[in-house]
């Protein structure tokens, strides 16, 4: 690993909302770090142990707060971090611009997988939620929309949802996103916005979690489809994005320096 970090918190970079900046070298590029929560809790504090570890390996790492549910329903996360991309390219942060890359955990690995497919930049996405339509079909009638009932704000995130399916609880934080309105779910569904332009993808899922994992393999053959190149780890258990961090940490630090260097 590399020197020291350095972390500058709670800067302004959109309206009221901030993101802490994680410095050290800064010679391999940045990564904007895009923390879970399924779209309706936690905050930038949540992914202090990643960011950490980026910076360590030779990034400058932003981790944005972003608009939660129930007042920010999609699309407004999502247009908060590609701002908050936008922020760091005109920083005056000193790192090589032609190496960005948006790495998320579940919530957050859906809006990296968004930023990827619009703006063409590399991703990694552990437990991205990803195919929102097709999971919503295929648990109609068969589950119920249930807010889980665990203290969120006390838990860390390796913690939390690591005990396998849990259908009502997806239900229930796909629902808020959309805020109740089915008409959103297509366009809130990532797949519909695959490219030829789109940026290449590492994708992780365990094999029997809270997110099922064929999201992530339906988006990899929409990407063969458009000629992007992408890389799947499945990983076999139950465990949830940081839940299995220390199986994939290393392969997407490796998936990243290959493009990078490439």
């Amino acid at each position: 690993m590399e020197s020291a970090v350095k972390i500058t918190r709670n800067i302004i970079y959109k309206n009221d909302l901030q993101l802490d900046l994680y410095s050290g070298k800064n010679s391999k590029g940045a990564v904007i770090d895009v923390h879970g929560g399924g779209w309706f809790h936690g905050d930038k504090s949540k992914d202090e142990d990643l960011a950490t570890r980026l910076a360590q390996e030779g990034y400058l790492v932003i981790v944005p707060n972003y608009s939660l549910t129930p007042a920010g329903t999609y699309p407004s996360g999502r247009e908060d971090i590609l701002d908050s991309l936008e922020w760091l390219k005109n920083s005056e942060h000193q790192f090589d611009r032609n190496k960005i890359a948006v790495w998320g955990s579940s919530a957050g690995g859906n809006l990296s997988v968004e930023v990827g497919l619009l703006r063409g930049i590399p991703a990694i996405s552990w437990s991205g939620i990803i195919d929102l339509e097709g999971f919503i079909l295929e648990t109609d009638g068969k589950a119920a929309e249930t807010k889980a009932d665990f203290d969120f704000a006390h838990m860390p995130s390796a913690n939390i949802n690591q005990g396998g399916r849990n259908d009502p609880f997806l239900r229930w934080c796909i629902y808020a996103l959309i805020g109740n309105d089915r008409s959103l779910l297509k366009e809130a569904t990532p797949l519909t916005r695959v490219s030829p332009s789109s940026g290449q993808m590492y994708l992780a899922n365990s094999m029997d979690e809270f997110v099922p994992a064929d999201g992530a393999l339906k988006l990899q053959a929409a990407l063969l489809n458009a000629g992007v190149p992408s890389t799947v780890q499945l990983v076999t258990g139950t465990k949830h994005a940081k839940g299995y961090m220390s199986h994939a940490i290393d392969a997407s630090l490796n998936f990243l320096e290959n493009i990078f260097n490439s």
